[in-house]
């Protein structure tokens, strides 16, 4: 209680040294900290108080997220000590130990190489003489560029910064609405997080893996149905505002289209290459996350040449940057994740759950609207590492694939990256194209209405996730052996008996079944008394004699073992 008060005193000074010259704003906070204070118990106003004081103090999230995870384990958990406390560090060890976390860092310098080079330049330039000649055509061309990088990034806000900064001049030199131009890419860039290869996905795998585990992999295969789905519906939006508008329309030209597909080849073959290797077995994720650097960095140094110096440098800087930030949220989010597991959270939420006895479809419906909520107020690793590890085992408690709900949470999270205060890619195209935060909200509340119907159907028709994944892991059957007509004079031949059945042993006898060293033991002897001799002595029993009606024991591996050894020593003994 001591802490707490001092937890309160402090956001309450601070309240009141941040608001004193706004009034209302003081008394706001001053009410809203004392209710917490008085009105919560101990556990649940640490929890609040902290984040309240964080907040006041301007703390970065990774400050907020790793104070609430210690100081939950000191004064909840009891970990008080420092050397208590030794466990957040060995659970990071065991985080660092895990190989799919070396797919994060690749992934983004390969998507920083190709920003800074010109592999989205020459994929966009092939994509507008693909789709050119189609009503709305250029935004179709957008559309399908961000699904293409997408497959190459996967990261939203660098697929937005790569295609974005190309295709918003030339839709609106296109006599295209300013306003449906911003909304349509920024929306479409955050197909980066959907289709694969996927930071989240990654980062949701290693979240859950302790209660439901996930491949990476098989959220891959699963994100590509929902992601080409939503890449449609975003397209044909694109189509209906192009007749609108009248846009004019480009012509189709077969040679523009061959000289597009030739500069642009090896953008083209990079998600071939990336995505054919993982769902084909040759590599894993992480060894597809460093063939894409690889491939893009010899691509842009040694065959476009477009890649100097300074601008491997920009890579090295926009890489460690996004890495930096992300890996200590990661790390101190960790604290965090053991708080919950330690005071056995979600199984007690689990535990609720079934209590409330909701079907799989109510369940689903109240997560989707808390995953909306949770999206406009936190960014989607905050979200995975801190809600995906409660929602997975309740999602698997009712029946939910796990694949399918972690697709349901990156879509829903996705949607996250639109909505205000904190959607991350309105923030970027609000930089990135010179807009007010309020002009880009406005322009993309249409593509998030076509986003939150796509989300809807993902949810409730499951085959559209799922079907690719349990298509390439099924196996095919096997053909029947043909039959075998039985030859004349063998038992079964038209006109021969059948032989009477053989006396029934005692496993046909007793209706039980013999273990192997029974089996062998009745072989040796039948082997014996066929050769006119004696049965052979049986060794050291494996199986004990057991009362009439239960099955026989079969002695342990430790039993045989030390009844060999002392075989073996009375024999030592014996020994003149």
């Amino acid at each position: 209680m001591s802490f707490n008060l001092g937890l309160y005193l402090l956001a309450a000074g601070t309240a009141a040294y941040a608001f004193h010259t706004r009034r209302v704003a003081l008394v706001v906070w001053q009410g809203l900290l004392a209710g917490l204070f008085f009105l919560t118990g101990k556990t649940a106003f640490l929890v609040t108080g902290t984040i309240t004081a964080a907040l006041l103090l301007g703390q970065p999230l990774f400050i907020l997220m790793g104070g609430v995870g210690m100081l939950l384990l000191a004064q909840v958990s009891g970990l008080a000590t420092l050397s208590e406390q030794t466990v957040v560090v060995r659970k990071l060890l065991e985080l660092a130990g895990k190989e799919v976390l070396l797919a994060i860092p690749f992934f983004v310098v390969a998507g920083e190489l190709m920003t800074q080079g010109s592999l989205s330049r020459r994929l966009i330039e092939f994509m507008k003489a693909a789709f050119g000649w189609i009503p709305g055509g250029l935004a179709v061309a957008a559309v399908a560029g961000c699904c293409f990088f997408a497959a190459i990034s996967g990261s939203s806000p660098v697929t937005v910064v790569a295609i974005g900064s190309l295709m918003v001049p030339a839709l609106v030199k296109a006599k295209y609405p300013e306003g449906f131009s911003i909304g349509l890419l920024t929306t479409a860039g955050s197909l980066g997080i959907l289709i694969p290869p996927s930071i989240p996905m990654i980062v949701y795998a290693i979240m859950v893996s302790a209660s439901t585990p996930v491949d990476p992999t098989d959220l891959f295969i699963a994100g590509i149905g929902p992601g080409l789905f939503i890449g449609a519906l975003l397209a044909g939006y694109s189509v209906t505002q192009g007749i609108r508008f009248n846009i004019p329309r480009e012509p189709f030209s077969g040679k523009r289209l061959w000289e597009a597909t030739r500069q642009g080849i090896w953008s083209l073959l990079l998600p071939v290459i990336i995505l054919g290797g993982i769902y084909s077995g040759i590599f894993t994720a992480t060894e597809a996350s460093a063939v894409s650097v690889v491939y893009a960095f010899a691509v842009e140094w040694f065959i476009h040449r477009e890649m100097d110096k300074k601008k491997l440098l920009s890579v090295v800087e926009g890489s460690m940057t996004v890495m930096g930030s992300l890996l200590v949220i990661l790390a101190l989010a960790i604290a965090l994740n053991y708080f919950l597991v330690d005071q056995q959270v979600p199984d007690l939420m689990v535990e609720w759950l079934k209590t409330k006895n909701l079907s799989k479809h109510e369940f689903l419906l109240v997560v989707n609207g808390l995953l909306l909520v949770v999206g406009c107020f936190m960014d989607i690793m905050s979200a995975i590492l801190i809600i995906a590890p409660m929602l997975a085992p309740m999602a698997d408690a009712v029946g939910i694939d796990p694949v399918h709900m972690g697709i349901i949470f990156i879509v829903n999270l996705e949607i996250g990256y639109l909505t205000p205060p904190v959607g991350l890619n309105l923030f970027v195209s609000s930089s990135l194209f010179k807009k007010g935060l309020g002009f880009v909200i406005r322009s993309v509340l249409p593509t998030l209405g076509i986003m939150l119907v796509s989300l809807a159907i993902i949810t409730w028709w499951p085959p559209l996730t799922l079907s690719l994944v349990q298509a390439l892991k099924a196996k095919p059957a096997e053909a029947p052996a043909p039959a075998v007509p039985p030859q004349p004079g063998t038992p079964g031949a038209p006109g021969v008996a059948a032989p009477a059945p053989a006396e029934a042993g005692p496993a046909a006898g007793d209706g039980k079944v013999k273990s192997l060293e029974e089996l062998m033991k009745a072989a040796k002897q039948k082997k014996a008394a066929e050769a006119g001799g004696e049965p052979a002595p049986s060794e050291a029993p494996a199986a004990e004699a057991a009362p009439s009606g239960e099955a026989p024991r079969v002695k342990s591996m430790q039993e045989l073992m030390r009844e060999a050894k002392e075989r073996k020593a009375q024999e030592a003994e014996a020994a003149p």
